[in-house]
């Protein structure tokens, strides 16, 4: 037995892997754009050549690179700088082994301009119900590249349910949106929108919300020819147009049909259906009229309206002709008369309430500036210590110092204040019974602000205040002298002056000492206090005159705008706004000591022509500056108007005044606000006058320093701009 064995050698190429590679999707390009491919063929052997073909034959350019790497790889890149239209179709790759040939062909497709088509599988009227959900999707075919894409859908709710995808694949998009828990007003169209710059294209569907019927019974007199008859109308809307029929039953029956089904088989012979309205993509109402000669007496009529989303009905008792009640229609015309003057006469006292001023603390606190804008502290956030608190058995009332629509202040005598034995004299500032919840946390708005303030020779200080057990009560320092404004008026005509304006520095003046009204204020010791107000020190109770025997003169003028100025310097300091800064709002003491304050709720501005109603608000218009928001009524803050004030709407220079002080004021009136001189600047300025000296104040008392720093950041200008209601230190408008 033989066995033969046979062994044959063959060359390595005999064993090649040929491989061809190349992106056959099909490929766009305008018109004059480049175009480039790769072709990639693989072997194991060098035997390997790739070549390109073009559609029409035509010579083209090809950039060969290889490399081997396990396989021997060559790649064959065909370019076309600018295509044309016979360029269109499809390019062969060819690569060729040693023994075998392997092709393909890859699409370009050239186009004159771009486009965007937009197609769908959908049909693009669509039908749902309320409740349902649905699914749009669209297929876009673009070149260039989309730049924009967008669903349309207008009626629709912005729900956050509703979401959209959007998806690309080479030269083609799909989209979809997807519609959750449909609502009656989502039906109407929706629009695929697509651009790439090139073009633009967009498809529509129409959603139709299938609309459940609503149904109503109406009672009316028709007229046939010369008869009058009686009839009822039944009105049913809904998607699609509703279908009316009518039904009747015994009169003790809830319901003729249960669910659509007829409950008691007697219908009524149909009359005619016919559209009142239609309205696009929503209800449509229909109406079928009925007379009640077909209704048997004593009946329970049913309308019953259907449609695809259901069906609805409405039921009505029947009796007859009902008897003609002779007294029933007047007495009814009667009542319904008498409720609507009612109505209008509560309507009336609402608006008169709403429109009463409301009492508002003229003291601002500001916690923040931005340029003109300005961030003011909350009062009723600001802490009050208790420190403050005055027993009310200790505090005896007098006689009324002022009154206004919300409250009012009175003379009173507070004993214990500094010791156990001293009485003193003060002012106490409360609200009228007839005041409401705002008006009481106004006042202790108010309260809280003077707390915060500290004391101040130049402001009514805060001495103590009763928010326990009663009515609040306010304390202040008392003022023998009154406002500054009856002052003046009252000394007007004692009035002495130098006729030489300009000698006013060798004018010579006498300074009393202060009597005991102005001499400072000792600390008082409640309980639980380690800082106090300041308070008188006599021991008891001084009996004040109330009037001041001596003339004014030009030095008392001028002393009382430095002590104002001095004043409104201290509350800028604490980042205080003032916002009613006038002669009735200053208050005079012994020693002719001026103390800025402010009457709010004790003024009459109801009746008082300094305030004028803006609003459910009366302003000091004339005082404030005219940047502030409309401050006169009726006159249009615009180029006219400052040219108006610029014409003369402004105080002549007093012929008690220096050039140099009417300087003052004209700067105090400037139209910039940044131009006006701030507080501090207008100390400054009086004392040039050459009036006061060092040695005039050494009489006065030591000013008290706030009991703390305030928390937030000072503005860096403190001008006499005061912000929305702003004013002035000077009232520069008095012509007005």
């Amino acid at each position: 037995m033989y066995l033969y064995l046979a062994l044959a050698v063959l060359p390595v190429g005999c064993m090649a892997v040929l491989q061809l590679q190349l992106d056959t999707r099909e490929q766009v390009r305008l018109q004059g754009e480049s175009y480039s491919v790769d072709c990639i063929g693989q072997a194991e052997t060098l035997h390997l050549m790739v070549q390109w073909i073009h559609p029409q034959h035509f010579p083209v350019v090809v950039f060969y690179s290889r490399k081997y790497d396990h396989l021997y790889t060559k790649i064959a890149t065909l370019r076309i700088n600018a295509v044309n239209g016979s360029d269109s179709g499809n390019f062969t790759c060819i690569v060729k082994g040693q023994k075998e040939i392997r092709t393909a062909a890859t699409m370009l497709r050239v186009v004159e301009k771009g486009y965007v088509q937009i197609f769908t599988d959908q049909e693009t009227v669509l039908e749902a119900d309320v409740g349902d959900c649905l699914q749009l999707q669209v297929r876009i075919e673009a070149y260039p590249v989309l730049r924009e894409h967008e669903w349309i859908y207008e009626t629709m709710n912005n729900s956050a349910d509703h979401k959209s995808t959007f998806l690309a694949k080479h030269n083609s998009y799909e989209s979809s949106l997807f519609l959750v828990r449909l609502k009656e007003s989502e039906s109407g169209t929706y629009t695929f929108f697509a651009s790439n710059g090139e073009a633009n294209s967009s498809l529509t569907f129409q959603l139709l919300i299938n609309q459940k019927p609503t149904v109503t019974i109406k009672k009316e007199q028709i007229t046939a020819g010369d008869k009058k008859d009686t009839a009822f109308r039944c009105l049913a809307s809904g998607f699609p147009a509703p279908t009316i029929h009518w039904y009747q039953c015994p009169a003790h029956r809830d319901r003729c049909t249960e669910n659509g089904t007829i409950n008691f088989e007697k219908l009524i012979p149909q009359t005619k259906t016919s559209i009142v309205s239609e309205t696009l993509y929503g209800r449509t109402e229909v109406e079928s009229v009925l007379s009640v000669h077909k209704v048997k007496p004593g009946s329970l009529m049913e309308c019953y309206a259907s449609n695809k989303a259901g069906g609805s009905s409405f039921s009505i008792s029947f009796l007859g002709d009902p008897a003609t009640n002779a007294l029933f229609t007047p007495f009814l015309s009667g009542a319904v008369a008498v409720a609507v003057l009612l109505l209008i006469f509560l309507l009336l006292l609402l608006y008169k309430y709403k429109q009463r001023p409301t009492y508002e603390v003229r003291w601002k606190i500001i916690e923040a500036v931005h340029g003109n804008d300005y961030t003011f502290i909350d009062p009723t956030q600001l802490p009050y210590n208790e420190k403050w608190e005055f027993p009310r058995e200790k505090l005896r009332l007098g006689k009324i110092l002022g009154a206004g629509a919300f409250g009012k202040v009175v003379e009173a005598t507070a004993y214990g204040l500094g010791t156990e034995d001293s009485a003193t004299k003060v002012a106490v500032k409360m609200l009228k019974p007839s005041a409401h919840s705002t008006e009481r946390e106004a006042l202790m708005s108010e309260l809280k602000i003077l707390s915060h303030l500290g004391q101040h020779t130049h402001v009514v200080n805060l001495l103590g205040a009763c928010t326990l057990g009663g009515p609040v009560l306010v304390i202040t320092e008392y003022c023998c002298y009154g406002d500054l404004l009856n002052f003046l008026k009252n000394k007007a005509q004692y009035l002495t002056w130098n006729d030489a304006l300009n000698d006013y520095k060798n004018f010579m003046h006498s300074k009393k000492p202060l009597s005991d009204c102005t001499e400072g204020y000792l600390p008082m010791r409640p309980r639980l206090s380690s800082m106090s107000p300041m308070i008188s020190q006599t021991d008891s109770l001084t009996i004040e005159e109330d009037d001041d025997p001596l003339p004014l003169n030009i030095e008392d003028l001028l002393s009382f705008s430095y002590q104002v100025a001095t004043g409104m310097d201290f509350l800028s300091s604490r980042n205080c706004i003032h916002r009613d800064l006038a002669a009735r709002n200053v208050l005079l003491t012994k020693g002719r000591i001026a103390k800025i304050c402010d009457f709010g709720l004790a003024r009459d501005i109801m009746n008082d022509s300094n305030y004028v109603v803006k609003g459910n608000a009366r302003l000091p218009v004339k005082w404030m500056a005219p940047e502030s928001s409309s401050p006169y009524p009726g006159i249009p803050v615009d180029s006219r108007f400052y040219k108006l004030i610029r014409s003369g709407f402004q105080m002549d220079r007093p012929s008690s005044a220096t050039p140099e002080l009417y300087d003052i004021m004209t700067k105090c009136w400037s139209l910039e606000p940044t131009d006006r001189p701030t507080f501090d600047q207008i100390v400054k300025l009086i004392n040039k006058q050459g009036v006061f000296t060092e040695q005039d104040y050494t009489n006065l008392p030591v000013e008290c320093k706030p009991p703390e720093s305030p928390t937030f950041q000072s503005p860096d200008q403190r001008n006499c701009e005061m912000v929305d209601e702003t004013v002035l230190l000077i009232n520069p408008y008095s012509k007005i």
